[in-house]
């Protein structure tokens, strides 16, 4: 039975999969190639791309290109795990915690995701994407609907992240925040969160009390 007390939510990259590193390199080169723009990654990390593509690439030709290249680049990167995330996610399956993935990426990289980590489509209620959102990060619109799909108040919620954006999101929601140091230093997530976690190595979710 499902311990609806408290309610999970989880961006994915940088927070279960230890992909940001790859995405920065990505996302860097694309701004200086395209827009002469360099440390581009750090002005849109954690937005979708249908967000990205309306701020900064209008034509439709740059688009297709850097569909095209994301697509390649989405299907032969690692998807390694954050230190100790499968086995927190498993901990609190196990425990009957509802839990979500709330993630900017699309549909065509979950199935990615899920062809590499096929385990994580049963740890997981829901998988809310892009295409579930009308707003990009730092919109909380993405976590509320998360809360919305259990039927969950903010003060039943922690959502983990670790993006800028994400975190600004995050806060925005509400939720008990848990912000991962993954992708930016301590010292600017613990700006937003209420817990600032290097990765899930040792944690449970006992550590993170609720305190809205």
């Amino acid at each position: 039975m499902k311990n609806c007390n408290i309610v999970a939510l989880f961006d994915l990259d940088g927070v279960i999969l230890d992909t940001e590193t790859n995405y920065t390199l990505f996302w860097d080169k694309i701004g200086l190639k395209y827009l002469g723009i360099k440390d581009f990654c750090r002005r849109i990390k954690g937005q979708t791309l249908v967000h990205i593509f309306k701020e900064w690439f209008t034509n439709g030709s740059d688009r297709e290109k850097i569909t095209a290249e994301l697509d390649e680049f989405e299907n032969s990167m690692p998807y390694d795990f954050v230190p100790g995330a499968e086995e927190f996610l498993i901990s609190l399956k196990s425990a009957g915690i509802p839990m979500a993935v709330v993630t900017s990426s699309n549909a065509k990289k979950m199935e990615v995701v899920f062809s590499r980590h096929p385990q994580l489509r049963s740890l997981f209620d829901h998988v809310l994407m892009s295409e579930d959102f009308t707003e990009s990060k730092p919109s909380p619109q993405c976590f509320i609907r998360g809360m919305e799909r259990f039927g969950a108040l903010p003060s039943q919620t922690i959502v983990f992240e670790d993006s800028v954006s994400g975190l600004q999101a995050g806060k925005a929601s509400g939720a008990t925040l848990v912000g991962l140091a993954t992708t930016n230093p301590a010292s600017v997530v613990s700006q937003y969160a209420d817990y600032v976690i290097p990765d899930f190595v040792g944690r449970s979710l006992s550590d993170f009390p609720l305190v809205k």
